[in-house]
């Protein structure tokens, strides 16, 4: 095989590569809102359900009780895969950032198409460049699993509130405990979240 054929045989290839790595991005995209929407969709209902059986001090405890933690079992599933929807939706990216880089050397270098593929600095940069946004840790709280974090976090510190108030009897300290587990929780969502991401990895 000569040299122009390999290179158009690596052209194409690119090409619908290119094509296959965009869709599975928005495959991702689609899965991460279809899983958020299920979720919170869970949440209104049982919302909706406390309405009914709060006027009822019999069966406001026992429909917490079932109820709550399945409510966080389940937001933390849906959060785990969130950050993996969301570290594959970057991967992704990366490739397409590396054939985009292909096609500005080898076609278009004396033009600004596709410029931003080869803007130098780490993978962070070249990600974030894509997408205009800043290549910032703060960017991880604008995710999609960083709001079912904060969801997950503020359920998990009203079981602890809950927990607490019916062991001590306390309201005032059953709420600032339940604030200081919601804050850790959150934080350690956080952490979880930046140790996955290939943005700050460089």
């Amino acid at each position: 095989m000569d040299q122009d054929a390999r290179e158009q045989g690596l052209l194409t290839a690119l090409t619908t590569e290119h094509f296959v790595l965009q869709t599975s991005r928005s495959a991702t995209i689609t899965e991460s809102v279809g899983r958020a929407t299920v979720f919170l969709s869970l949440l209104s209902a049982a919302l909706i359900g406390l309405g009914f059986v709060s006027s009822s001090g019999y069966l406001i405890k026992p429909y917490l009780g079932a109820v709550l933690p399945t409510l966080v079992i389940t937001g933390l599933l849906t959060f785990a895969r969130l950050v993996e929807n969301m570290v594959e939706n970057s991967l992704n990216l990366k490739r397409i950032q590396g054939i985009r880089a292909y096609y500005h050397r080898q076609f278009a270098s004396e033009h600004d198409f596709f410029a931003d593929a080869v803007t130098g600095g780490d993978n962070t940069r070249t990600i974030a460049a894509a997408v205009g946004s800043a290549a910032s840790r703060w960017q991880l709280l604008l995710t999609t699993a960083a709001m079912v974090g904060a969801v997950n976090a503020l359920l998990i510190g009203l079981g602890a509130t809950l927990l607490t108030g019916v062991a001590s009897g306390s309201a005032t300290f059953a709420i600032a405990i339940g604030v200081a587990v919601a804050l850790v929780a959150f934080a350690a969502q956080l952490a979880y979240i930046k140790r996955a991401s290939i943005w700050l990895s460089g």
